[in-house]
Parts: structure tokens; C-alpha cells; sequence
């Protein structure tokens, strides 16, 4: 397989969470802009993701989409950053990387659309309510500085980067625990470098 690494992303986008992954693997990679009206759908871009959506990452003859996929592809691929669960954090890191990819999503999503689950329909969707999932997340993050313990991970770029959002456009109402997480994980190198190139696509996009 061709060493090649491109990043399809767009700074206003979950392609924030993919370049932090990126940066904190420490390979090199190349940037293509992809901007919501046009080149999402055109036939180049939907032949690398069909559901026309950003971030993908295209490594030699390989796709990998979706961030919690793009994170743990890249620190399986990349082991000398670290990234990757030791055998004694893969519960840890595979029961909250996904807890964040589906109840966390799904639950945040639908608050902001203003959906509310009915009583008697919780058992049905996969987070049984918004605040059930948010003291689930509240639990996880607690008691340790990292979600697998005292080692920060790539399950930390994915659910750090969904806890920062959600704090900072307010789809989920802050904690101690909760705020705390967050400026921890923020406070990474990696975390800053990708902050300023996304920061400074955006300028260039405009």
C-alpha cells in the first residue's frame, strides 16, 4: 500500500476531529479543501464517500470514513504515537469511543432538533433519554484524567472533540466533570496545531 495520506475535510465540520487525529500522529498528510456547495456531491468526491459528507481520509488504495473509524484507524496504522488502547484500557477505550459515536450522537443530535422521546418509546433508541446519556458521559469522565485512565488515546480526540462541542455551542449543558475533560484534552499540542490550520482554511475558504 502507497504511503500516501490525504485528509478531505472542511474547517466548519466534524474534519476537526479528523485533522486533531492526524496531528497527533505526527504523519505526514496532505489537505483537500471540500466545500459544502458543489464539491460534496460531485462524482470525484462521491466516488470517496458516497453520502457526500466530510471528513474522509483516502490512505494509499483505502477509505476509512467516519471519525471514531478515522480515529482508530490512524492509531492502529500510526503505533508510535501511542494512540492505541494497551490490552489493559480496550474496554475502556472501545465501550466509550463507541458509547460516543452512537448514544452521545444520536442523543445530542435529536435534542437539537428538538426531538423528545416519549416515555414509553425509551427503550427503543439506543441512549434512553438526553439525560441519562449526558450522566453516562458525566461517569465516564470523571475520576481519571483520561478515558482510559492516566494515558490520553485516540478515544480522547473523539470524545474529547464531542465534549468540547457540545459545551461550547451548548447542546450539552456543562458539569465540573464535564468542563474540566475538556480543557484538558484541548490543552494538547496536537489539539492547538490542528486548531490553527483548520482556523487558517477557513480564512483561505472565505
Amino acid at each position: 500500500m502507497s504511503d500516501s495520506l490525504t485528509l478531505y475535510t472542511n474547517p466548519m465540520s466534524r474534519g476537526r476531529i479528523a485533522r486533531w487525529i492526524l496531528e497527533e500522529t505526527g504523519a505526514d498528510y496532505e489537505t483537500r479543501l471540500v466545500k459544502y456547495d458543489g464539491d460534496m456531491h460531485s462524482p470525484e468526491y462521491l466516488a470517496i464517500n458516497p453520502m457526500g459528507k466530510v471528513p474522509a481520509i483516502v490512505h494509499g488504495d483505502k477509505i476509512v470514513t467516519e471519525c471514531a473509524a478515522i480515529c482508530a484507524y490512524l492509531a492502529d496504522t500510526f503505533p508510535e504515537a501511542g494512540l492505541s488502547p494497551k490490552p489493559d484500557e480496550r474496554a475502556d477505550y472501545y465501550r466509550w469511543l463507541f458509547f460516543a459515536a452512537g448514544p452521545v450522537e444520536a442523543a445530542v443530535a435529536n435534542r437539537s432538533l428538538g426531538i423528545d422521546i416519549p416515555e414509553d418509546k425509551k427503550r427503543m433508541v439506543g441512549y434512553g433519554d438526553f439525560d441519562l446519556m449526558r450522566n453516562t458521559l458525566i461517569s465516564a469522565v470523571s475520576g481519571r484524567p483520561y478515558i482510559c485512565g492516566d494515558r490520553f488515546t485516540a478515544a480522547d480526540v473523539y470524545i474529547g472533540s464531542q465534549v468540547g462541542w457540545g459545551l461550547q455551542f451548548g447542546s450539552i449543558p456543562p458539569s465540573p466533570e464535564l468542563t474540566a475533560y475538556s480543557e484538558r484534552v484541548y490543552a494538547r499540542d496536537a489539539f492547538k496545531r490542528a486548531s490553527a490550520k483548520d482556523d487558517a482554511a477557513m480564512a483561505e475558504m472565505n
